[in-house]
């Protein structure tokens, strides 16, 4: 197991303000680390195609945001409209190549360079050439070779192609850091002789206001939800193996279809992707939140399900590992290996057997519940990249 870099918290570090670009192609959770570094008083600039409407909306100040997409307007269009055909790869490829042009010319004076893995080969020569910045890349999944390798091994997968590969790749060697959410996406890089010196791990966090604590909900039908893209991917057609093998137990499935066919039975609810904001309303109808990726950075809809008072059923590959020593009930979080039908039944039924003398409020968090906020997020960051800094 790989702990956190080593960081001493009895040594007061000095308040220096940095400015900091933070480049992307969508909000993921950088969006979150833009907006509470620049409350924290550094000057953050936020590179995307994000609508300046939506970054307003998940509180990003008007000054930080940076938006790219009138720049590439033609590659994102090409990109969207090819998302079905042959061209797909190749429109993609593109898209990234463009993005990475548009950051690198509007590219503003900065001493931390913080860019979202494979959008950011040119970019980051510029930072680190022009500006002297110290360079990291954000990586939300494992390496990308590990992450190649899992889905080539599932039939039918939606496979990683060349191009992002070699993408990634280049990123990797440009960094100074590469930050990663998970114990097992950190493993994944010091498997391929990644240096340890280079890893930075930090917790992400979830909006608590969005995700309070849920009244316990009524047990008949006993309920368990999986929110996110159904996918091989993500498990799916192991969590439906699972399922079957649990009578009487419903099935809520909150998210976009992709390459697994929805079930038909009774028991099973499909809603399609809602705005996070709504997602609560759907976490208050569950008892147990399921995650049965089998590759997978960190599962956020974890941390929103953990927070609204769900247990929480995964593989090792979701970020379960690092949520499990934050709570006192060590049957909270049940942990199975991924493609496992069996196990994931067992587990499903352990937990749903767990919650039936449930009642009230739940708050599965308690004390803790400060610790996995975005703000807590960003002063963890915050706190290992100045250490960084000084190193």
């Amino acid at each position: 197991m790989v702990a956190h870099p080593a960081t001493d918290q009895g040594e007061a570090l000095p308040q220096r303000k940095l400015r900091i670009a933070i480049a992307t192609s969508g909000r993921f959770h950088v969006l979150d680390l833009a907006r509470e570094l620049a409350e924290l008083g550094h000057s953050v600039r936020f590179y995307s195609i994000v609508p300046p409407w939506r970054t307003r909306k998940f509180g990003l100040p008007a000054h930080c945001n940076i938006w790219l997409l009138p720049r590439i307007s033609l590659q994102y269009g090409l990109m969207r409209a090819s998302h079905k055909t042959r061209w797909k790869e190749h429109t993609e490829q593109r898209f990234a190549e463009a993005l990475d042009r548009a950051i690198a010319i509007a590219l503003q004076p900065c001493d931390v360079f913080i860019g979202m893995s494979g959008f950011c080969n040119r970019s980051t020569q510029v930072a680190k050439q022009k500006y002297g910045a110290k360079i990291i890349i954000e990586r939300g999944s494992t390496h990308i070779l590990s992450q190649q390798e899992i889905l080539a091994a599932i039939p039918g997968a939606q496979q990683v192609p060349n191009f992002a590969v070699q993408r990634e790749l280049h990123d990797y060697a440009q960094a100074d850091i590469i930050s990663v959410l998970s114990q097992h996406c950190a493993e994944s890089f010091l498997e391929r002789g990644f240096p340890y010196s280079k890893l930075m791990r930090t917790l992400p966090g979830v909006d608590l206001r969005m995700f309070p604590p849920t009244p316990a909900p009524p047990a008949e039908p006993p309920t368990i939800l999986m929110a996110g893209s159904w996918s091989m991917q993500k498990g799916c057609d192991v969590l439906l193996q699972a399922w079957r093998q649990l009578p009487g137990v419903k099935l809520l499935h909150v998210g976009s279809v992709a390459d697994v066919p929805l079930p038909r039975e009774s028991l099973f609810e499909h809603v399609a992707t809602v705005d996070q904001s709504q997602l609560s309303q759907f976490y208050a109808r569950a008892q147990v939140c399921v995650l049965a990726s089998r590759q997978e950075g960190m599962g956020i809809v974890l941390l929103q399900a953990l927070a609204s008072g769900l247990r929480i059923v995964c593989t090792d590959r979701t970020g379960g590992t690092d949520m499990k020593p934050l709570l006192n009930d060590p049957y909270a979080i049940r942990l199975v290996h991924a493609d496992d039908a069996m196990s994931l039944a067992e587990a499903l039924r352990a937990a749903l057997a767990d919650c039936q003398s449930e009642t009230g409020l739940r708050d599965r968090l308690g004390p803790v519940r400060e610790q996995v906020t975005w703000t807590a997020y960003a002063q963890r960051y915050e706190t290992e990249l100045l250490h960084r800094m000084l190193a």
